[in-house]
């Protein structure tokens, strides 16, 4: 099988895809059958001068090897195929892709429904997070998960009366996560949140720059530089309207809608440039974070709803590659609510409160 020369845009891949001499349909095909004891027998009789317990020792080689040696084969005829798999996905994913009409609008129709469930628990104190509207015993779990320091991730859906909102060529990625960070205040969580050219050095290296470009009240126009690297490496140009609502002196929430994002070509590199915004490699075509603040129990519990659109994967390696892609939020999540948490805790330890 001939290889394939990775994308030039993508100085994450610094070598060509890994693929495999062996034929798809061989890797396909169910393990070798394991011969039975009597070929065993007959295929080690080399004519040699052999032990009288050699018959007993063969059953157990038979009883015990054999089966490992089976399972060994089929482990490593399922590890080939996967390569082969990941290889089809290397190449499959460095090619451009165009984002179409129907896959925005479809997006868009859930992102209305998603926004229009979130204003609806806004509105009520009482079910402002996540884990208010759990059954007790489920929300007091969380609840000591979460003052143990743990983070609380949860894949969420949003549907439309009852029904699946279908993303032709595009993939959702939408995730909640959840922290607590104790002895602090909203309003610290709140001042971190809105200095944004500190979040160079807070969220490094996720965040390579980070600027305001309006403010008035509580309305930012924010560009960030995102900075990803996973099998490929992923630079964005962004900018994002952020709003933030203050009902009282305890809640808070930030509704944070990129207006653009366009992927970066060679990044750092002389012959820099950003690819067509909506033609690119599909990675991110769409984000937006719903961020709430909670003070309470001591400290503040920030919720954040990621809600993102990519391109879906070619059929035949779309179990592994999409699979891939919805790890993604949640590695940011869990790493942006920590970071949050060591930024503030190390702000209080210095200011000796």
């Amino acid at each position: 099988m001939s290889t394939s020369t990775p994308d030039q845009f993508l100085p994450g891949l610094s070598a060509r895809p890994l693929c495999l001499s062996m034929p798809l349909p061989d890797l396909l095909q169910k393990p070798p059958a394991i011969p039975s004891g009597t070929e065993v027998e007959a295929r080690t009789s080399f004519g040699l001068s052999l032990p009288a317990s050699y018959p007993h020792r063969l059953k157990l080689v038979h009883q015990i090897a054999v089966p490992h040696i089976a399972a060994l084969l089929s482990g490593r005829i399922y590890f080939s195929a996967a390569l082969l798999a990941l290889c089809f996905t290397c190449s499959a994913a460095t090619r451009a892709s165009e984002l179409a009409q129907p896959t925005a609008e479809a997006f868009q129709r859930y992102v209305q429904r998603t926004e229009a469930r979130m204003q609806s628990e806004l509105a009520d104190p009482k079910h402002f997070l996540y884990f208010d509207s759990l059954p007790e015993q489920r929300k007091n779990a969380m609840l000591t998960r979460l003052h143990n320091g743990q983070v609380v991730i949860e894949q969420m859906q949003t549907e439309d009366n009852g029904n699946e909102i279908k993303m032709p060529g595009g993939l959702v990625h939408h995730w909640l996560a959840i922290g607590f960070i104790p002895g602090i205040t909203r309003d610290q969580v709140i001042d971190l949140a809105q200095d944004y050219p500190r979040h160079v050095k807070v969220y490094a290296p996720e965040v390579e720059q980070a600027q305001v470009l309006e403010h008035f009240d509580q309305h930012f126009l924010v560009s960030y530089r995102f900075y990803r690297h996973a099998i490929v490496t992923t630079v964005y140009n962004t900018e994002f309207d952020v709003d933030y609502q203050l009902p009282d002196s305890k809640r808070g929430y930030c509704f944070a809608r990129a207006v653009r994002i366009a992927e970066v070509q060679n990044p750092g590199k002389p012959d820099e440039k950003e690819l067509s915004v909506g033609n690119d490699h599909g990675y991110m075509w769409r984000l937006n974070l719903y961020t709430r603040y909670l003070e309470k129990d001591n400290g503040v519990y920030v919720q954040i709803e990621f809600v993102a659109l990519s391109r879906s994967a070619p059929g035949i390696v779309a179990w592994l590659a999409n699979s891939y892609i919805r790890s993604i939020p949640t590695a940011y999540l869990t790493n942006y609510v920590r970071t949050t948490q060591r930024a503030l805790a190390s702000q209080e330890r210095f200011s000796g409160n």
